[in-house]
Formats: structure tokens, C-alpha cells, sequence
């Protein structure tokens, strides 16, 4: 993300100053630039002769270098400034007290003084936003820090996001207010618990009380208290390394939370269902959480890396083609699949490859669990061996059970799944599954095709999924919205080929993958047809 981040500070004696901002670096294009286009976060060649240390050529004047206290100053001339680099995309990311670059100095310095004097919200405290094209958009939140010398016992500060992409802005608002209130309430609850320490042994108000005053001295009064730098107010020795810790993070967080994508044509309904989940538990929450790497360790119980399923045709060669079948059946009819074992990446794999034979708004998984969950609330269960399942459960037709159980290896080890596990499938369903639906019989007849990759599978398989998803919304148009009876409801079966033979789980399907469809499509169908 083009943008910078920076905390300002108003200063009692010198006004609203810059004490330390974030930039990102990016990589040199290996095309020459094209003027006009460069505004934030791109490296001139002067930068990339003075190595990775900042500069403070941006403060150089003499206006900048005089009348700046201890208040006023992050990091001192000297200080080579923060660096941290990510391996992935090779942008750096740069913290000082102002912008390596001349021209991005001007525009922090306005953003500086507009977000700590005309550009606040009511009760000063709070996030606002201003800006225009010629100087770029800033997301400001402006807050106080609690301090026993300054006057009315606080100082006032401002995190502020500077871009020139208005939209994208305005799109991360939430993002940034999430994400920069942890950051101000961790400054201000440290400088509180200084401030309670201070006030119990002076405190200030009756001091300031029982002195004299006199219009005259006051400023040189005041001069001593003003210089009061922010690790000092929070006792915090680390704090400037902290905080471009902080502003490193937001600035890639946010750049990678939203991301463009070339669609062609209608967005598909899987996309669609994408969109909502996110939207619906906080967008790109993901982000405030820490990655987390997984290693599978070899032990009792647990197989080693490679026991997984890779894809569908693994699935299908492992388990034979009659269990495979028996087991995509009762995926596509939206009956619980269960899977209890002891190695749950081998569950967790097997639980990926099945559901890419359903939209994913059918898709509801319990990857593993130490206890039964209803069909409710999810159609693939995972759970561990010791589990006993509830006796209604195992003797409906609407469950399937797969036990992985292991096989004594005698000292061999073989690279085979089978060579570790047997598979036992069972089911109180008695309907046959050798007749329909036709899109399993489709499917299979890929998957049973070594000629094809399991790319060309992969595509085969969206292209199927998309053909039924599209007979799915006619026939949620015509019996959900129009009302139609089922003489004409039969007839639209016969027209998009759902009759015939495996007619009746062709039907189970369809009406199981009606529960997938997006509340956009089905919002609009009941809009359209109230007008």
C-alpha cells in the first residue's frame, strides 16, 4: 500500500510537530517510471547510495533544526532510523522522525497541523477524515496522553494515515480504527499508570494552587514542563522501536488486506459467498491475528507429512471406486460425512478435497472435534477415535461414517496411505447410488480419465459445479419467487435435464445446493419480483 504513517504531537511551545513516521520502500520497478505517477513510497536513486540508514534530509533547514525540545524530538539527527523487511515482497519499511523523501515532508507537515488544530472531532478526541488530490487523503485520530507538568494534566497527540487513494482509504476506515485504538489505549493506559505514580508523591494540582502566579513568568514557568518526550510520560525505553513495530505492521496489513482480481464476466456464486462470510464476521479479520505454522510431528497415532489426501482422484484410488462413490453420494445429497481417526491432518485433507465437490455456501466443516456436532451444524465432522456417536445418528440414512484405522506396519514404511490405514465406511442409507446424479457420473467419469491432469479435473469440475449452480437458480426462480405448482415445476426438471434416470437424486441436489446460493441472489430475485 502507498501510504505513510506518522504520530504527531502538539507541542505548548512550538506548535504541532512530526515525531515519527513509517514509510514503505518499494522494490525499483524493472520499467522505467512514468512521472506522475510516484508519490508514496517509491525510492529514488539518491536513497538507494545512502543504503538502507534514513536520512533527515527533509528536516535539514535551519528552521527545522532550531527550536525543537525534548517534546518535539523522537530520534535524534544521528539515529539511523528502523528498517524491517519483508521477504515476501521485498518492501521495506522505514521509521524516523520525518520522511526520507523532500516532497512527502511537506504533505506530513499539513496533514501534521491540520489533524492538531482545524481537522478534530467533536471532543477532540476520535477519528476524522480530510484531504484533497493535490495533497493527499488523511485518516487522523486524534487523542490525549495523561501528564502531571502540562497544562490540564495531558498532551495532545494524532496517529495519521496519509495516501492519495481516497477509496481505499475511506474502505480500510474500519480496519485502521480497529487497529490504531490498541495502539493509542496501549500509550495511554502505560502514561496513565506513570501519572497515578507521579501525583501520589507531588501532586501537581496543589502545588499549582498554593504558587504564585504572574502573567509575566508564566511562559518561563512552563518552558521547564514542556519538554516532556513521549518515553518518559510512559516510562517505556523501547517505545520508538515498538511503534514502528506497529506501523510497519498496519502499513503491510492493510496493503494486503484488499486486493484487486480480474473477473470475467458475473462474479460466480461461490464469489459471492465469499464476500458475505467476510463482510459478516469483520473484513480481512484474519489479519490481527498471528500466522500460525503447523508441524506435524512423527509419533503414535499421527502419520508423517506426506499421509494426506492430494486430491479427488487420490481419494478415489485409495478408497476404490464403489467407497469413493458411495462417499461423494452423500456429500453432493448435503447428508454428514464423519470421519473419526486419530490423525486429523489426514481428516483435515480428506475434508478439502471433498469440498470442492459443493458450492461453497454448502460447505460446513468441524475439521475436529472431541465431541459430536449436529447435522445442523455441520455436513463434514471430524472427529477423534474415542468419540461415541449417538445411536440415532449412526442408523440414519442421512449420515455416512468413515473409520480410519490403523494398520500395524511391522517395522515397513511405505510412502502408500493404505500401507498406515484402513478405511470403513458405513451407512444406514439403503437407496442406491449407482444410478444419478448425473453430475457424480460426470465427475467420475473425469476422475477415472488418466488422460486428463488434475489441473484439467480441477476446471472440469468448476465447470460442472457452475452449470448446476446456474439449473439451481431457475429452478429457486420458478418454485421459490414465481410460486409455480409441481406440474410446472416438473416440466422446468425436464428442461434443464433432471429427469430420467437418477431423477430423484438429481432433484436432492438440487434442492441441497439451493441452500448454497448467495443472500445477494436471493435478495434481488425477491426485490425484482416485488417491483
Amino acid at each position: 500500500m502507498n501510504a505513510l504513517v506518522a504520530l504527531c504531537h502538539f507541542c505548548e511551545l512550538h506548535g504541532p510537530r512530526t515525531l515519527f513516521c513509517t514509510e514503505a520502500v518499494h522494490p525499483p520497478s524493472p520499467s522505467p517510471p512514468q512521472p506522475g505517477l510516484a508519490f508514496l513510497g517509491d525510492m529514488d536513486r539518491e536513497g538507494d547510495r545512502e543504503g538502507e540508514g534514513l536520512t533527515m534530509r527533509a528536516n535539514s533547514s535551519a528552521t527545522q533544526r532550531a527550536d525543537m525540545c525534548e517534546g518535539c524530538r523522537s530520534l535524534p539527527a544521528s539515529h539511523p532510523g528502523f528498517v524491517s523487511m519483508d521477504t515476501e515482497t521485498g518492501i521495506r519499511y522505514l521509521s524516523h522522525q520525518h520522511p526520507r523523501q523532500p516532497q512527502l515532508f511537506s504533505v506530513v507537515r499539513q496533514a501534521c497541523v491540520r489533524s492538531l488544530s482545524c481537522e478534530v472531532c467533536p471532543g477532540r478526541e476520535g477519528p476524522i477524515f480530510f484531504g484533497d488530490e493535490q495533497h493527499g487523503f488523511v485518516f487522523s485520530h486524534t487523542f490525549f496522553i495523561k501528564d502531571s507538568l502540562a497544562r490540564g494534566f495531558q498532551r495532545w497527540y494524532s496517529i495519521v494515515m496519509v495516501a492519495m487513494d481516497r477509496i481505499y482509504l475511506i474502505n480500510s476506515w474500519p480496519f485502521l480504527l480497529r487497529h490504531l485504538k490498541l495502539t493509542i489505549q496501549s500509550l495511554q493506559s502505560t502514561a496513565l499508570k506513570v501519572f497515578d505514580s507521579e501525583q501520589g508523591v507531588c501532586p501537581q494540582r496543589a502545588v499549582r494552587m498554593n504558587s504564585a502566579f504572574s502573567p509575566a513568568v508564566f511562559p518561563h514557568q512552563r518552558s521547564g514542563n514542556a519538554a516532556r518526550s513521549l518515553p518518559s510520560l510512559t516510562q517505556h525505553p523501547n517505545l520508538w522501536a515498538s511503534l514502528h513495530a506497529s506501523f510497519s505492521w498496519l502499513l503491510k496489513a492493510c496493503g494486503s488486506r484488499l486486493t484487486e482480481k480480474l473477473l470475467e464476466g458475473a462474479p460466480t456464486e461461490d464469489t459471492l459467498v465469499l464476500i458475505e462470510r467476510q463482510t459478516g464476521r469483520g473484513l480481512f479479520q484474519r489479519a490481527h491475528r498471528p500466522e500460525v505454522f503447523c508441524v506435524v510431528m512423527m509419533g503414535k497415532g499421527k502419520g508423517p507429512s506426506w499421509t494426506k489426501f492430494r486430491s479427488l482422484r487420490h481419494l478415489r484410488q485409495v478408497l476404490g471406486c464403489a467407497d469413493f462413490r458411495q462417499l461423494a453420494w452423500h456429500v453432493l445429497m448435503g447428508n454428514q460425512v464423519i470421519w473419526r481417526g486419530l490423525d486429523h491432518g489426514l481428516i483435515q485433507s480428506a475434508f478439502n478435497v471433498l469440498k470442492a465437490l459443493l458450492p461453497v455456501g454448502c460447505v460446513r466443516v468441524v475439521a475436529y472435534s472431541s465431541h459430536y456436532e449436529e447435522a445442523y451444524r455441520c455436513n463434514f465432522l471430524g472427529l477423534s477415535p474415542d468419540v461415541q456417536i449417538p445411536a440415532h445418528v449412526t442408523s440414519s440414512e442421512f449420515t455416512v461414517l468413515v473409520d480410519v484405522l490403523n494398520v500395524e506396519q511391522g517395522g515397513v514404511c511405505d510412502d502408500n496411505i493404505l500401507s498406515l490405514y484402513h478405511f470403513n465406511i458405513s451407512s444406514a442409507n439403503t437407496q442406491p447410488t449407482d444410478k444419478g446424479p448425473t453430475l457424480l457420473n460426470k465427475i467420475e467419469v473425469a476422475l477415472a480419465n488418466e488422460n486428463l491432469s488434475v489441473d484439467v479435473v480441477s476446471h472440469c469440475l468448476l465447470c460442472l459445479k457452475e452449470e448446476w449452480m446456474n439449473k439451481v437458480k431457475v429452478l429457486f426462480k420458478f418454485s421459490k419467487v414465481d410460486g409455480r405448482g409441481r406440474e410446472d415445476t416438473q416440466k422446468v426438471l425436464a428442461l434443464l435435464g433432471a429427469t430420467g434416470p437418477g431423477e430423484e437424486d438429481n432433484v436432492r441436489l438440487l434442492k441441497f445446493w439451493m441452500t448454497g446460493l448467495s443472500k445477494t441472489y436471493k435478495s434481488h430475485l425477491m426485490t425484482a419480483a416485488q417491483c
